[in-house]
């Protein structure tokens, strides 16, 4: 079995295993430009209580981060959606994006984000979830689709699947893909990632409603 076939072997098994845990089932694939998003699971569906604060999100994540033991990164972004809290996370000094990670409003739980987080994430992604230490190696090439071409892509989706909506002016870049939010009337109404290599267009499905957002400057200090 080729290295390639082994990784996404391991990608596929923890999506399924991410699955299992949250009691839900979804047929995540990845798009290209001109085709329309599927569903995805609904964490923190249904549940009841209280959800965890945004500094309570925050302590869970960097709890997280520090748990895998690699001194070169910290936390870039979280957003609060009515599903979850999802937050990113970048390594210090390069100031590139790192991975992508989910925190249960209610039970403060954190795990990898599915979908390109886990499939298209080069550096990371074959380990996410797998109790592996944290030394992947980067891409051995810059990713082929620039900055403005993945909004190019990321737009023509949204002209085709949400009429009205369009995407930020920052794609943060992760190793392999592009990550951007979805806008309407100047309002965050979701988030999609475009691959760096092939211009696939990936919507994130599982957020729900956003509510509210907090961006991290130098050293992760909180910027609200």
């Amino acid at each position: 079995m080729t290295q390639k076939s082994w990784i996404l072997l391991i990608s596929i098994g923890s999506l399924l295993t991410l699955g299992l845990l949250t009691g839900c089932t979804a047929g995540w694939g990845a798009m290209s430009p001109n085709m329309m998003g599927g569903g995805g699971p609904g964490w923190g569906v249904g549940r009841s209580g209280t959800p965890l604060t945004m500094d309570q999100a925050i302590e869970a994540a960097q709890r997280y981060v520090s748990s895998l033991g690699a001194s070169n990164l910290q936390l870039a972004e979280i957003m609060e959606f009515d599903n979850h809290f999802y937050v990113a996370v970048e390594e210090v000094g390069s100031g590139r994006h790192a991975f992508e990670i989910l925190v249960d409003r209610y039970s403060g739980w954190v795990h990898p984000e599915p979908g390109p987080n886990m499939m298209w994430n080069q550096k990371y992604g074959h380990m996410m979830g797998m109790g592996r230490s944290w030394s992947g190696s980067a891409p051995s090439g810059p990713m082929a689709v620039t900055p403005e071409q993945a909004r190019e892509y990321a737009q023509r989706y949204l002209d085709e699947t949400t009429p009205g909506a369009i995407v930020s002016d920052e794609a943060d870049a992760f190793y392999g893909y592009y990550t951007m939010h979805i806008l309407r009337d100047g309002q965050i109404i979701g988030m999609l990632s475009v691959n760096g290599y092939t211009g696939d267009v990936w919507p994130h499905t599982w957020h729900g409603r956003f509510l509210n957002m907090r961006s991290f400057g130098e050293h992760g200090a909180n910027h609200n």
